[in-house]
């Protein structure tokens, strides 16, 4: 979570308060490469371990957050970054703007959607533990999303505004009416949301990666997001499956290994400093999907966690590699 990001400056702006790596050759070199439309990020950027991968010198967690993503958006390979702090509470355009201005101009974010928005039942714990098991009266209300998501991300990301993703974490389908019920409300959401942003949409449910999901997508011009997560079908799967959706652009999430869930991924893998457990299947797939859009030139979003194979600069540097050669 990227909390508390605009917090008081600890040193003067005018300095780089949190500098670049030097980076090697060969990352500009296969940056050049790689073509113009394929935007590589990693999930949020503020990462202890990163030092020597993404930033010069060691920083606390708190320091990264609020000054490390100018430094991040001069990696070579970086081109887009995923903003997970919204998917926990809307933030002001004026956030947004913020962020806008540590970036170049051919910068994307990849913005989640406040999570009220795609949870039907509080689940008990954490933020929500006083209300569990209510109904969320905000579940797919396209109102509550164009006034706190969308207005705001588009006012204050303006041209480096990306996907603005709806994830839905693992549900009760039975909640959501079943997976015939639960397209036609996704359709009526979408096509209610303001015209302009490109909308992707995550699930975690296999159940409810159907034909009428797939149909509510193409009809309101939004876009699958291909996930690798153990909740899901493999990605080759979806992509066969979903291709069809996806004719506006293609978006991944390339989240965990296949052998890990996150809190186990987390603990083997942390300071995320290098590969531990590398997963060439799954790298193959989503050259070859980037490849693809090679042939339309749709923009394609790459996001990569760490827990995917341990360290996600790493990854995208292999994954980048991979593309590289197959062109």
């Amino acid at each position: 979570m990227q909390l508390d990001l605009f917090g008081a400056p600890e040193e003067p702006l005018s300095k780089p308060v949190v500098a670049p790596a030097e980076y090697a050759s060969q990352l500009t070199a296969i940056a050049r490469q790689l073509p113009k439309h394929i935007y590589f990020g990693t999930s949020s950027w503020a990462f202890e371990g990163w030092r020597g991968l993404v930033f010069a010198q060691e920083a606390p967690k708190t320091k990264l957050s609020r000054h490390g993503l100018a430094a991040y958006a001069q990696h070579p390979l970086f081109r887009a970054v995923g903003l997970d702090r919204t998917y926990y509470a809307p933030i002001a355009a004026s956030d947004f703007a913020d962020y806008a201005a540590m970036v170049p101009d051919m910068f994307r974010f990849l913005v989640k959607a406040h999570e009220l928005c795609t949870l039907p039942l509080f689940r008990g714990g954490g933020r929500y533990a006083q209300r569990r098991g209510e109904a969320n009266a905000y579940f797919l209300d396209a109102s509550y999303a164009t006034d706190h998501v969308v207005g705001p991300c588009v006012e204050g990301l303006q041209g480096k505004a990306g996907p603005l993703l709806f994830q839905f974490s693992p549900l009760s389908v039975e909640a959501v009416g079943g997976p015939q019920r639960f397209a036609e409300q996704l359709y009526a959401f979408l096509d209610a949301l303001p015209r302009g942003p490109l909308y992707a949409v995550e699930l975690r449910n296999e159940d409810l990666f159907s034909s009428s999901y797939l149909d509510a997508l193409i009809a309101t011009g939004a876009v699958h997001c291909f996930n690798v997560h153990p909740a899901m079908p493999p990605i080759h799967e979806q992509y066969q499956a979903a291709k069809v959706a996806a004719s506006q652009a293609l978006i991944i999430r390339w989240m965990l290994h296949p052998n890990y869930r996150y809190e186990a991924a987390r603990q083997r893998y942390e300071p995320f400093d290098r590969l531990v457990d590398e997963d060439p299947e799954n790298r193959q797939t989503i050259a070859k999907m980037c490849l693809d859009t090679a042939v339309s030139a749709r923009p394609a979003v790459i996001i990569v966690n760490n827990k995917a194979e341990g360290s996600s600069p790493l990854t995208i540097q292999k994954l980048a590699e991979t593309l590289v050669r197959m062109q």
